[in-house]
């Protein structure tokens, strides 16, 4: 048996202008993504150095988190942001409360059981409130639940304005997991008599569960820095409010801007600690969403 009868594969010449013209193609690529990594990373650092920098004398001091600015003056470096972070989270998770159940049914519906012209609506839908502004939100709110039902400016008034921006990204991302899911498990489970509700919810949904509650943190976090619904919706405390029906609730971001106009060092130092404040929350939670998405991919 001769060489050429052999059936060996070919080795490609890399010295043609083929395979030439692919490698500077996949350099320059190459070059290109890393530089735009680094220019989008730069940018990034800088203003996590410049608020960590500004904010840790503040956030590092005693009572910070534990306090609030009842009876300080604006003068007074005093205090801390504990009726503001309260807010925060209060508001964010009542939004959560709320879209989460609704983001979760829309996703079944539109991957277990849409089909038709409600389907296009839906996604259509979800897409419209997926780019509307958080102004726009926060003066729908007003203009329905303030102006038309009669409603006063509250806390809740905010956490349906951050209904309307966590709902597209729930539905979104649940959407996603739940396709992830093989069709060969629901099959399976068909084929055993198992009705689609209960293959929904027994086999489906938990193992989509850590993308989706990755998905819902991940959308608390997008939302937790809205500024546009709480100056609309609510007004400004120095005191913890714990009703979030009635009265003034305030929150970080709302903090932030009334600290703007305080012409004083410790309106400065409130500012910057705040932002730093808010800056740590959405980590958290960031690490919270990877942390579940891990544990769960071990446990499985």
């Amino acid at each position: 048996m001769t060489i050429d009868a052999l059936d060996l594969p070919v080795k490609p010449d890399v010295f043609s202008p083929l395979s030439l013209r692919r490698r500077i193609t996949n350099n320059a690529a190459t070059t290109f993504f890393v530089a735009s990594f680094i220019a989008a990373l730069v940018p990034l650092v800088w203003v996590l150095g410049v608020v960590i920098a500004r904010g840790w004398y503040a956030v590092t001091r005693s009572g910070w988190w534990t306090h609030s600015l009842r009876g300080v003056l604006p003068e007074q470096f005093a205090g801390g942001v504990y009726h503001a972070l309260y807010g925060t989270v209060v508001q964010a998770g009542v939004a959560g409360l709320l879209s989460v159940p609704l983001g979760l049914m829309t996703a079944v519906f539109l991957v277990e059981y849409g089909s038709g012209r409600l389907v296009r609506v839906t996604t259509f839908m979800v897409d419209v409130l997926a780019g509307v502004p958080s102004i726009v939100a926060a003066l729908f709110i007003f203009s329905l639940w303030i102006a038309t039902l009669g409603f006063q400016q509250s806390a809740f008034a905010v956490s349906l304005a951050l209904v309307l921006l966590m709902l597209p990204v729930v539905v979104r991302s649940t959407e996603e997991m739940l396709r992830l899911v093989p069709d060969d498990l629901r099959e399976a489970s068909y084929a055993l008599g198992v009705p689609k509700w209960k293959t929904i919810v027994r086999i489906v949904i938990p193992i989509a569960m850590p993308g989706i509650v990755s998905g819902v943190l991940l959308s608390v976090a997008r939302v937790i820095g809205e500024t546009a619904p709480v100056l609309v919706l609510v007004g400004y405390s120095r005191s913890i409010n714990m009703d979030m029906f009635h009265g003034n609730m305030a929150s970080l971001p709302l903090l932030i801007y009334t600290e703007l106009t305080n012409p004083e060092h410790a309106g400065f130092l409130r500012i910057w600690g705040a932002a730093l404040s808010l800056i740590i929350i959405v980590a958290v939670i960031n690490l919270l969403a990877g942390a579940f998405r891990f544990l769960s991919n071990r446990r499985r």
